[in-house]
């Protein structure tokens, strides 16, 4: 089906509202990653987490997804589409942020405040996932003839400046003092402005189901096909194009998602369970402030802002999109291995990893994404990317675990960051190592068009 005149007009106000829920989700995700150094040491802060307990609140987040969440909502997507199971997952984002604050800031003893914020973490998690696989189905089907990358890579653009505002301003919300034990009150500021961001999500993902709505009427008028009340897609009416709980069975079949589902755990765990603990890797290793901590990693964010939609409108007008995924892959090893081997106290090789990281955080993506249509029909499209993140899920549920295990049992910040730089390392080669049968899967069969630019 292509978009009619309402959609190739409306299609970039769509995009907008889209984004802001996405942003509102990164944003509250690492707003306790410039400044996880508080939680190195329980006296620092009146809330009482240490290392370890900030680990297990941060693997909350793929809790849910893992143990059957993902899968069985991302059917419900399928099914039901992206308006009705997409308000209900964002709503489900919104509620958990508030349990986490709420957790945060009632006085409870440390032990039932980080129960409580797990269970929100939880909630939270579940719901930035589907909200998440809602959007990039929503943006599949916009701009299904259209420019889809650049359009995926600008959403993934927007949500990182999220993350890059939480390491930015969590720093200058919660101020380095060395002798200062932090009160509820203050541990809590970037919590508060997250869920500010969470309310101005809530109000555009509305606009957008409304747009949604009046989409599918003007794509039923057009193209004579049969809306389902509350669905999110004008359907056919014929059996064979209606989604079955047995076509879930034919994904896990298909040989390309593995590869997707792989290549997504290995890369992003190596980024995203990085972040989580970039003060208490990046301070030690190069001896800065965690100020200037809070800036290095900023620039993760901060370049796919720029390169990830230069990247998708690479890839939608070149191909070559496994071929990016792999030099994506090979630019985080490398800055891996900086962060790892590179010379104690001396910023400069931070820096240095932090711009090849933001590349490769960049190419990937661009190139992953918009390559998940391409290996499935558009009625199990939905579950398919809802499988994907639960692969990555499961990763970073567990990588995320064991980061802080790593870094609680090390005995000293440099050993920890050492010790735990090194699984990020290994963690690329093997993504490397998928990349480039990814890319040989691709020559083996042309016909699904991985490397071949998008259609006009």
């Amino acid at each position: 089906m292509k978009p009619g005149a309402f959609a190739k007009t409306a299609c970039w106000v769509a995009l907008a509202c889209l984004v802001v829920p996405m942003f509102a989700s990164y944003f509250f995700d690492d707003m306790f990653s410039t400044i996880s150094y508080l939680f190195e040491d329980p006296s620092r802060t009146y809330l009482g987490w240490d290392a370890e307990g900030y680990g297990l609140y941060t693997s909350g987040y793929s809790v849910l997804c893992v143990f059957g969440g993902l899968v069985v909502c991302g059917m419900l997507l399928d099914k039901w589409g992206v308006r009705v199971t997409g308000s209900i997952f964002v709503g489900m984002m919104a509620a958990g942020a508030g349990l986490v604050l709420w957790a945060i800031t009632a006085g409870f003893p440390p032990q039932r405040s980080l129960r409580i914020a797990y269970a929100g973490c939880m909630f939270f998690g579940l719901g930035s996932e589907i909200a998440g696989t809602a959007v990039t189905r929503s943006i599949a089907k916009w701009f299904r003839h259209g420019p889809m990358a650049l359009a995926m890579g600008l959403q993934l653009a927007v949500a990182r400046l999220g993350t890059a505002l939480a390491l930015v301003i969590a720093p200058r919300l919660v101020v380095e003092n060395a002798g200062h034990v932090y009160t509820l009150a203050e541990t809590a500021r970037p919590a508060v402005f997250g869920m500010g961001l969470m309310a101005a999500g809530l109000i555009l993902w509305a606009v957008f189901v409304a747009m949604d709505a009046r989409f599918d009427r003007a794509a039923a008028r057009s193209s004579h096909m049969d809306v389902v009340p509350g669905d999110s897609e004008a359907k056919p009416t014929e059996a064979d194009d209606v989604f079955r709980m047995s076509d879930a069975v034919g994904i896990l079949k298909n040989g390309n998602f593995w590869l997707v589902g792989l290549l997504c755990v290995l890369f992003y765990s190596s980024i995203i369970a990085f972040k989580k603990f970039a003060g208490a890797i990046l301070i030690p290793r190069f001896a800065i402030p965690a100020e200037t901590a809070g800036w290095m990693v900023s620039m993760l964010p901060f370049a796919t802002v720029v390169f990830a939609p230069l990247f998708g409108l690479l890839v939608d007008r070149r191909g070559k999109g496994t071929r990016w995924m792999l030099l994506g892959s090979l630019l985080a090893l490398v800055a891996h291995l900086l962060l790892t081997f590179a010379p104690q106290g001396v910023p400069f090789f931070g820096y240095l990893a932090m711009v090849l990281l933001g590349f490769g955080y960049s190419l990937v993506p661009a190139a992953l994404w918009p390559s998940v249509p391409k290996i499935v029909p558009d009625k199990v499209l939905g579950t398919t990317f809802a499988l994907v993140y639960w692969v990555q899920n499961l990763g970073l549920l567990s990588f995320k675990m064991l980061a802080g295990k790593i870094l609680g049992a090390a005995g000293s910040a440099e050993r920890g960051a050492f010790s735990v730089e090194l699984m990020f390392t290994l963690l690329c080669v093997a993504a490397v190592g998928v990349a480039l049968l990814f890319a040989r899967n691709s020559r083996r069969r042309p016909e699904l068009g991985l490397d071949a630019p998008s259609q006009r």
